[in-house]
């Protein structure tokens, strides 16, 4: 039986890495994935455009995970995105920030980053086996000793679990490194599925579906979690929202629904535009056409299928002319325009989760090897972690400087 000196779990972006470091370093390292190809999440990544990474500095980068983001200080010290995007140039793919901030290979396709992945993993001679899963980590209470999957047993100076979280299920993601290290006395937090679309209660967002509300603000109208607030645009659905302000926002709403059975919400889709500013808009339109109708006032800040439902709301008929409406209605469609009521009362699960909340405890990973604190020769990197962040390419960027790490770790 050959023996390696490591064991990579999981063939995403960061097992990936994490091999390709170590090899280069010299290591002999085997990739087990269980499904039939490597990379199926990394390839649904971004649309399948691969949000590599974003330009924000490691602080502001780190600001965007809450609490838990200084964690990941020692990983982006020594590859942050300029590293990144530095190694990619190096096995063959240029990457650009065509609006400044998010990263992608200038492909414009995931496939690129793993076929180049795959090409450097071949060169250094790392052996890949899919369709591999693994089951259990055999240890003596002291080190990790080897693995046993399905069908076979692998020795190994060290595992790298990097089996990512349980959303996209239909991609492989069924927690199975969640179960590998509860089973050798790691914590694992409760999980919730995040970056997901939303349902919501009420029923006229239905006939809403025809547009996008850019530059959305929303937040959640509990007083106890009303600091909880996202950015972003918006797109109705037929029983709910998503767009990428609903896909960040998920990760503080999922959570919400397991105390809750209904998290309101109240959403600007004014561009941010308080009472006193729509009001004087609204001045200023009737004083270039003082004969116009609500609607066509109204449309000039929204969407006409938007525009319908907001007026319905408050009792306007849209019709008639701003000052021919009652003041009370017109004081509660300003109000409306500022902050539309809606509340999240469920969503798919994960299955139309792009990524989990949740995972192992931060608390017994060491940050600076990403090496178990309960067991030697254990390293985690990714999402498998209790760590995740909103869209714009931060969780990416984090399973490849975790992995990175952990590679370094080990070939050291």
């Amino acid at each position: 039986m050959t023996k390696y000196n490591l064991i990579v779990v999981g063939a995403g972006a960061a097992g990936m890495m994490s091999a390709i470091v170590a090899a280069r370093e010299g290591k002999s390292v085997l990739l087990l994935e269980k499904l039939s190809k490597i990379g199926a999440k990394l390839k649904a990544t971004g649309g399948g455009r691969c949000n590599l990474t974003n330009t924000l500095s490691n602080e502001d980068f780190m600001t965007k995970f809450g609490r838990d983001g200084r964690f990941m200080s020692p990983a982006l010290e020594r590859f942050d995105h300029k590293s990144l995007m530095h190694f990619f140039k190096a096995i063959g793919v240029e990457s650009h920030a065509p609006d400044g901030f998010r990263v992608f290979p200038t492909s414009h396709s995931s496939l690129s980053i793993i076929n180049a992945l795959a090409q450097e993993m071949e060169s250094l001679d790392i052996d890949v086996i899919c369709a591999q899963k693994v089951e259990h980590l055999i240890h003596d209470n002291v080190k990790v000793i080897s693995i046993q999957t399905q069908t076979d047993s692998f020795v190994s100076d060290a595992v790298i679990i990097a089996t990512g979280g349980m959303g996209y299920p239909m991609l492989g993601a069924q927690g199975d490194g969640y179960v590998m290290a509860k089973d050798v006395g790691h914590k694992i937090t409760k999980v919730h599925p995040a970056m997901m679309p939303l349902k919501v209660k009420e029923k006229w967002v239905e006939n809403c579906r025809a547009d996008t509300i850019a530059k959305v603000t929303m937040k959640v109208d509990i007083k106890k979690y009303n600091k909880l607030k996202a950015m972003g645009d918006l797109i109705f659905t037929k029983n709910g929202i998503r767009g990428p302000v609903v896909l960040d926002f998920s990760r503080e709403i999922t959570p919400l629904l397991d105390k809750f059975d209904e998290v309101p919400v109240l959403v600007n889709l004014t561009k941010g535009l308080n009472e006193e500013e729509i009001r004087l808009h609204i001045k200023k339109q009737l004083t270039l056409d003082p004969h116009r109708d609500t609607f066509s006032l109204i449309e000039t800040l929204l969407p006409k299928s938007v525009t319908i439902e907001l007026c319905t709301l408050a009792h306007i008929d849209g019709s008639l002319g701003w000052n021919k409406q009652k003041g009370i209605h017109r004081d509660t469609l300003i109000k409306l325009l500022v902050w539309t009521p809606l509340t999240i009362n469920g969503h798919d699960g994960f299955k139309m989760a792009m990524i989990t909340r949740g995972g192992i405890s931060l608390k017994e990973i060491d940050p600076y090897t990403m090496q178990s604190k309960k067991l030697k020769n254990l390293y985690f990197c990714g999402e498998v972690m209790n760590i995740d962040g909103p869209c714009g390419g931060y969780n990416l960027q984090w399973s490849f400087a975790s992995g990175h790490l952990a590679g370094k770790q080990l070939g050291q």
